[in-house]
C-alpha cells in the first residue's frame, strides 16, 4: 500500500484571509512539513522582505502549536486536522486511487451505497454523479443499449435514462423519430418553395 503514497502527501497554497494579502504554501512530504510565505505589502518596511521558509519533521510540527495556529488561520481547521493526521501516519489510501480505478470499485456497489458514498467528499460526489458512472449503470442494467438510447442520453443525461421506465423511453424515442422526420420533410420542401418563387422574382425584375 505504501506504493500508493505520492510525495508530497499533501500541498496547498493561497492567500491569507483579508485584510492580509500575504501568500502561503504548505506541504506535507513523507519526511517533513514545509511552510513558505511571501509578504505582500505596500509598506516601505516590507518592500525588501524576502520569501521565508520553515521546514520541520512530522513530530516537530505536531509539537509546534504556533505553526499549527498559522496553518489553521490561513487554510482552515479542516486542513490542519487532515495534515496532522498525515504526520501521525493516518493515510487515506482510498482517496489516493485514480478516478478510473475508483469508478470500477463504485460500479460494484448497490445504488443506495453509491448515494451514501457521494456524501462523504467532494471528489466522490463528483464521481457518483458523473455521466460516466450513470452510463455504466445503464449498460449493466440493460443487456443492450441501442444507438437511439445513447443518442437520447446525450440530450437528457444517462441518469435520467436509468430512472426512466422502458415504456416512457419508447415514447421519448418515438417522439424524437417523429421530430426528426418532420425536420427532414421541411428541409426537403424548402428548395421546392424557393423554386416556386423564382419565376415570380424574375417577372418582377423584368418589370423594372
Amino acid at each position: 500500500m505504501s506504493s500508493l503514497l505520492t510525495d508530497p502527501l499533501f500541498e496547498i497554497s493561497g492567500r491569507a484571509p483579508p485584510p492580509s494579502k500575504n501568500f502561503y504554501y504548505f506541504a506535507v512530504t513523507k519526511s517533513d512539513v514545509i511552510w513558505r510565505w511571501w509578504i505582500i505589502s505596500i509598506r516601505t518596511v516590507d518592500r525588501n522582505s524576502k520569501p521565508g521558509q520553515l521546514r520541520e519533521s512530522h513530530q516537530d510540527f505536531l509539537d509546534d502549536t504556533e505553526l499549527q495556529s498559522e496553518v489553521s488561520m490561513v487554510f482552515g481547521r479542516q486542513i490542519l486536522q487532515y495534515t496532522k493526521a498525515l504526520c501521525q501516519g493516518h493515510y487515506d489510501y482510498l482517496e489516493r486511487l485514480s478516478d478510473s480505478l475508483l469508478m470500477q470499485i463504485i460500479n460494484y456497489l448497490q445504488l443506495e451505497d453509491v448515494g451514501q458514498l457521494g456524501r462523504t467528499s467532494h471528489r466522490f460526489r463528483k464521481l457518483c454523479s458523473s455521466e460516466e458512472f450513470w452510463e455504466q449503470a445503464v449498460r449493466q442494467r440493460c443487456n443492450t443499449v441501442s444507438a437511439e438510447v445513447a443518442s437520447l442520453a446525450l440530450v437528457v443525461g444517462w441518469r435520467n435514462i436509468f430512472f426512466t421506465s422502458k415504456l416512457q423511453l419508447q415514447k421519448l424515442i418515438s417522439r424524437r423519430r417523429l421530430n426528426t422526420e418532420e425536420q427532414r420533410e421541411e428541409h426537403v420542401s424548402d428548395p421546392d418553395r424557393k423554386a416556386e418563387k423564382l419565376p415570380n422574382e424574375n417577372s418582377d425584375s423584368d418589370q423594372f
